[in-house]
């Protein structure tokens, strides 16, 4: 049992997991056990974004323990504690999305389902397109997922998005040896370095500072940013997620969480992919940031109004249908 680099505010432990894929990477997984004794409700597993890492989530951990979820995480490659691709160890980096798939069946097929629960799925910004990708190619066993501020296009910041395309187009002409050049002004920015007044995740100074705090510890955790190979990947598959019949093929039940201040995805491909979808709910918190799980108190008690109510029916769905009590929908 590892413990869990906190602040003094959380007091959460997680079982940390090596993992390693067939394309022989090492990633890092964590597991949030309930106390001995407590029955749980099913497992939740946690995606997180580019750039986080397992102790940015104990907070989170311990309010899904709280609702008897034992909760599931890794760091996917590249980042966290997980197996870096680059040299200078500080990029972001995948040839091709299909990498994360690998991490996240991995994580599924060697750790969560075979607990034999019911698998709930909390996934943010990339951990959310992640998600997604695998929804798309199959259901894997998941009962139900909460996509907050998913990846379904990125915010230029002022830059033009059609020259940020031909650059990384430019850049990867090798399609063989994607480039391992940060983005645009992504080498200098330290996540050390960076003050609160400058963050684009969140309005809470005392989560921002705890997440801080871990990584002036632990600063083999933090990377500055992603890569023009990174670039190509991601715009490749959100290309892929905009095709007709992309996201109409999702059966699953999907509670959909955006921010309406988002300064790092855009929010309205959010909201236009989730009126593609059959079984969906949309909720926009227009005084979010994009990191809605590290906002402030007045946010998350919404988002976790939203989350409970989803989730609370989705299990009892499962139930029913488990125990035959579910009701027969006519056919035709």
């Amino acid at each position: 049992m590892g413990e869990i680099l906190r602040s003094k505010d959380v007091s959460s432990k997680f079982a940390v997991h090596f993992i390693d894929t067939p394309d022989k990477r090492q990633l890092r997984a964590g597991i949030w056990e309930l106390a001995e004794g407590v029955q749980p409700r099913g497992i939740c597993v946690v995606l997180q974004g580019l750039g986080e890492f397992l102790e940015k989530y104990a907070e989170v951990a311990d309010e899904l323990r709280a609702r008897g979820f034992t909760v599931v995480s890794l760091d996917w490659r590249s980042q966290g504690a997980s197996e870096r691709m680059c040299s200078g160890n500080r990029k972001g980096h995948v040839n091709h999305f299909r990498e994360y798939d690998i991490d996240l069946a991995m994580l599924l097929n060697r750790i969560a389902v075979p607990m034999g629960l019911p698998v709930v799925v909390l996934a943010h910004s990339m951990g959310a397109h992640i998600l997604l990708r695998t929804l798309h190619q199959s259901l894997r066993r998941i009962l139900c997922a909460c996509l907050v501020a998913p990846m379904l296009d990125i915010d230029a910041r002022g830059r033009s998005p059609r020259l940020l395309r031909i650059l990384t187009f430019l850049l990867n002409l090798n399609w063989y040896k994607p480039s391992t050049r940060f983005v645009c002004g992504a080498e200098g920015i330290d996540p050390l370095d960076i003050a609160f007044e400058d963050n684009l995740g969140t309005s809470d100074r005392t989560r921002f500072q705890r997440a801080k705090d871990v990584l002036r510890r632990h600063p083999f955790l933090r990377i500055n940013g992603a890569t023009f190979g990174w670039l190509r990947a991601a715009l490749g598959s959100m290309r892929a997620m905009r095709k007709p019949g992309y996201a109409e093929d999702m059966t699953i039940p999907l509670l959909v969480i955006t921010a309406g201040k988002d300064r790092i995805v855009k929010t309205g491909a959010a909201r236009s992919f989730t009126k593609r979808l059959p079984k969906a709910r949309y909720v926009e918190f227009e005084d979010s940031e994009h990191e809605i799980l590290m906002e402030n108190d007045s946010i998350r008690a919404r988002f976790w109004i939203e989350f409970d109510a989803f989730v609370d029916a989705q299990l009892k769905k499962g139930q029913q249908m488990f125990t035959g009590t579910a009701k027969q929908e006519p056919k035709g």
